[in-house]
């Protein structure tokens, strides 16, 4: 019993930090020492904005027009596309703009995002390096509310906010996403006060080009570069108000998918890039990712305790909670199944174990050996975006 007492409450205290106790104690960091940069808006550097596309008809003409229409200098403005070997017409697409800011590489043999990506940083000529996806809506005054910041000499990457689109989606799979983008949003936030923001929005991060390496093939561009620019000694920050909006996939397979390949290649990456997150930003990967991703064994080792523990009251209330927050997680489970849509209290608890679940299965997997790449996007979270909600 003694035993089972002391696992329940470890778990407990675990589940208690990683949600709760991580985003208090950096709010108290912040408190005591708070990064202040200098910012000048009539700073205008040259950007190079950069696309890795596969297959993407659905967005990357709509993408490119956007994106050069964007409320920032002309002159001072080049867009890069690469192909990475699609077999849409995506490459039709592409070859039909016609603006001289306008870059399009086509890639004949299939090499992944980052492949893509370096082949293009190679070319840009840009003094900052702005990432986007091809499905991925931007406010157009975003490039300006991010570009300030770069005046001072300290800032060497800046990343904006992802927003689910789906908002009026009530779908369990959808529901749960924009939960954990507000999560997101909110560790963000506070992590850019002390300029150690730990992984930028991929569809929305702008770099100093001197401070771009090469990125491997098997991690993720934007937890790698930010990793690595912050181990360089520059500050990484978070302007809230610069947002990109994508739609959110309503299939739980999808989005499995997805969060497993997220984890498996920032568990890889935690391992390469180890040099990177001494100190500090040890603490912040293990508690904001690795000690998240894991979050299956503390759920599961309080369960397992509460049922040995059941014969006391408080234990037996606590079984009870488990009970119910599982019939919920089954009733959203059946709700995605069905593509019906679902109230919150049945979507979040489906969506905490499907999302925790794929984060632990692709550890295990990134531990035997499997890597991504090269991987398929979702397909439902295609299509233009509705940036209005």
């Amino acid at each position: 019993m003694t035993t089972a007492l002391f696992l329940a409450a470890a778990s407990a205290v675990w589940l208690g930090y990683v949600y709760l106790g991580y985003p208090a104690l950096l709010w108290g960091m912040s408190k005591i020492r708070r990064c202040d940069p200098v910012t000048s808006n009539s700073f205008f550097p040259f950007v190079s904005v950069l696309i890795a596309a596969r297959n993407e008809e659905k967005d990357i003409g709509w993408k490119v027009r956007e994106t050069l229409a964007w409320d920032y200098p002309v002159n001072r403005l080049e867009v890069l596309v690469a192909s990475d070997a699609s077999d849409d017409s995506t490459d039709d697409v592409l070859q039909e703009v016609r603006d001289s800011r306008f870059v399009f590489v086509r890639i004949r043999e299939r090499g992944g995002k980052n492949a893509a990506l370096n082949r293009l940083a190679r070319i840009a000529k840009g003094d900052l390096l702005f990432f986007t996806d091809a499905n991925s809506h931007i406010l157009p005054k975003a490039l300006r509310l991010m570009v300030p910041y770069f005046a001072d000499v300290r800032v060497g990457c800046v990343t904006g906010v992802e927003t689910s689109s789906s908002g009026l989606d009530t779908r369990a799979v959808a529901a749960g996403s924009r939960a954990f983008l507000d999560y997101e949003r909110i560790a963000k936030s506070i992590e850019s006060r002390l300029g150690s923001v730990l992984t930028c929005d991929g569809a929305i991060f702008c770099i100093r080009r001197q401070l771009y390496a090469e990125l491997e093939p098997e991690l993720a561009n934007d937890l790698e570069l930010p990793l690595t620019i912050r181990h360089a000694g520059y500050w990484i920050l978070c302007e809230p108000e610069a947002r990109s909006f994508e739609k959110a996939t309503h299939s739980a397979r999808e989005e499995f998918a997805r969060r497993r390949r997220i984890s498996a290649q920032g568990i890889l990456a935690m391992w390469r890039l180890r040099k990177c997150l001494s100190g500090a930003r040890g603490i912040q990967f293990a508690s904001r990712k690795l000690l998240r991703w894991l979050t299956l064994i503390p759920f599961a080792t309080v369960f397992i305790s509460t049922i040995s523990l059941r014969a006391s009251g408080l234990f037996a209330t606590w079984l009870a909670l488990y009970t119910v927050f599982f019939v919920l997680a089954a009733a959203g489970w059946i709700a995605s199944m069905l593509g019906k849509n679902g109230s919150r209290f049945i979507s979040f608890p489906f969506f905490f174990l499907l999302a925790n679940s794929a984060a632990a299965w692709g550890i295990v997997e990134a531990c035997l050996g499997r890597r991504f790449r090269i991987w398929e996007a979702a397909s439902l979270s295609r299509g233009r975006p509705d940036a209005t909600v």
